[in-house]
């Protein structure tokens, strides 16, 4: 019997559809029904490696964790990963598909309409219900011919759609309303209901609201969500959220610098850190310095690292990295941060842009070539200091130079991994998700302070999906969805 499916759009980007597909997809499992959730397409560069050796978008393997399924390149078969301002690397059920500008990729969409639609066949053939998730907002009318994210994949899949507002930012009404207003009849009449989230106070004070709305849209309420500030603790898909405001740590005695650049990637490696009591995790926008009581500066993961080199420069970023190096810091290179810290990044057949290269910061002597094949695969081994990991590889380019005889890490059945400066205080490497690792992330703070982790990442993880499936229980008329979804 083919699964029953239900869509979630949102009047915008950052409204919660990923939060509440994970978290309903945890509460629906917890029903013993099985669960599949499902992204037709995404737009970010924080994404995770897949059972099955490709890419999907960090929230859909987050979803997939929620739902306790393994992550599949059929749950999120077009992910763009921003290169420019305007063009993105396009992957297509798990690999590089190509490149193209956002004009260009409009014209595209037509063509991948049958991928995204065969990867949605083999997941109704595997579930009992599929959670599907949209894309920005469902109103963009501008950008509705040949739609594969939102209303145009709704149509063709003939899914019942929930259209979710985010009240936080204001003019929630105005947002819903307005988007019965300006979408299609034939689209309109595919969404069936709403939710509101993020909601603070009194909730008797919106439920006018929620009247109103559903009079001037004929939708159905659904539920009101209350703002669940736990979020914060679970992986974010887009890099909006690194700008949100976090709790004061009291008992914070380590602090980590990262310079938020404009094509920062794979941003969820910083999680654990920021998890810990013990580490004030401080991220910087450029038009600030770096702090000079930093004992630690990172510089993660990035799309298009020659341009973020480039913007490191020019925020002064590296003559505040130079300065904290005589300080007496440590720098650590993330992926397109490591290849960063080398001599020169090497690009002759302009697989980030123009074909050509650019010098790096020089504080490791090696050099990086950036080639077409992507390496995406797990790993495990342990650092050079002997202590385990496990996290995964997901780069272009090759990186070598006399830094590589002192290995950061050796990989399990593939030897030595990474560079380390000759004193000790620079270090690069590829390996992502490598503090998600409680043991390497104790061994990391015992470098700066007594005593290690104090957090049990992965319990954290499955704790906070657990509080936000009875969240959303409790205020979501779920027993309805299930009735709307067909």
């Amino acid at each position: 019997m083919p699964a029953r499916v239900l869509m979630f759009q949102g009047t915008g980007s950052d409204v919660g559809k990923s939060l509440i597909v994970a978290g309903l997809a945890r509460a629906l499992s917890g029903r013993g029904l099985k669960v599949l959730p499902f992204k037709p397409q995404n737009m970010s560069n924080n994404a995770a490696v897949t059972a099955d050796g490709g890419e999907i978008g960090r929230a859909q393997a987050l979803q997939a964790r929620a739902a306790r399924a393994a992550p599949s390149v059929h749950m999120n078969p077009v992910l763009l990963k921003p290169q420019s301002e305007i063009g993105a690397q396009i992957v297509v059920q798990g690999r590089v598909h190509g490149r193209a500008t956002a004009a260009a990729y409009q014209r595209l969409k037509a063509e991948l309409m049958p991928f995204v639609l065969d990867s949605f066949a083999r997941l109704k053939g595997e579930a009992d219900i599929v959670l599907i998730e949209g894309a920005g907002s469902a109103s963009e009318v501008n950008l509705r011919h040949n739609d594969i994210a939102n209303m145009g994949f709704a149509r063709a899949a003939e899914a019942p759609v929930i259209l979710i507002g985010d009240i936080d930012r204001g003019g929630v009404i105005a947002s819903l309303v307005g988007t019965k207003a300006v979408i299609e009849a034939d689209d309109a009449q595919l969404i069936r209901g709403f939710v509101v989230n993020k909601f603070r106070g009194d909730p008797m004070l919106f439920s006018d609201g929620m009247a109103r709305i559903e009079a001037a849209t004929g939708w159905e309420a659904l539920g009101l969500i209350p703002f669940f500030p736990e979020a914060r603790l679970l992986p974010a898909e887009d890099a909006l959220a690194l700008d949100g405001a976090r709790p004061a740590k009291k008992e914070a005695r380590i602090k980590i610098a990262v310079p938020v650049l404009p094509h920062i990637a794979n941003f969820d490696d910083l999680d654990p850190l920021d998890a810990e009591p013990a580490i004030d995790l401080v991220r910087v926008r450029p038009g600030k310095a770096l702090p000079g009581d930093a004992d630690l500066v990172i510089l993660a993961g990035s799309k298009a690292t020659i341009a973020d080199l480039a913007a490191l420069r020019a925020a002064g970023f590296d003559i505040d990295i130079a300065a904290h190096l005589r300080r007496g810091g440590m720098v650590l290179g993330l992926c397109g941060g490591y290849q960063m810290l080398g001599r020169a990044i090497h690009d002759p057949d302009g697989i980030e842009g123009p074909c050509g290269g650019a010098p790096g910061l020089g504080l490791l002597d090696v050099e990086t070539n950036l080639s077409g094949e992507k390496r995406l695969e797990p790993a495990t081994g342990a650092t050079c200091d002997h202590v385990p990991f496990t996290g995964y590889e997901m780069h272009m380019g090759v990186t070598e130079g006399p830094d590589r005889t002192r290995p950061f890490a050796r990989l399990a059945g593939d030897g030595p991994e990474g560079a380390v400066s000759a004193d000790g205080r620079v270090i690069g490497t590829y390996i992502h998700g490598l503090f998600a690792d409680d043991r390497q992330r104790s061994a990391w703070l015992k470098r700066f302070a007594p005593g290690g982790a104090v957090i049990a990442y992965d319990i954290l993880i499955e704790e906070t999906l657990d509080k936000l499936a009875a969240h959303l229980a409790a205020h979501v008329a779920i027993d309805r969805l299930l009735t709307i979804a067909r």
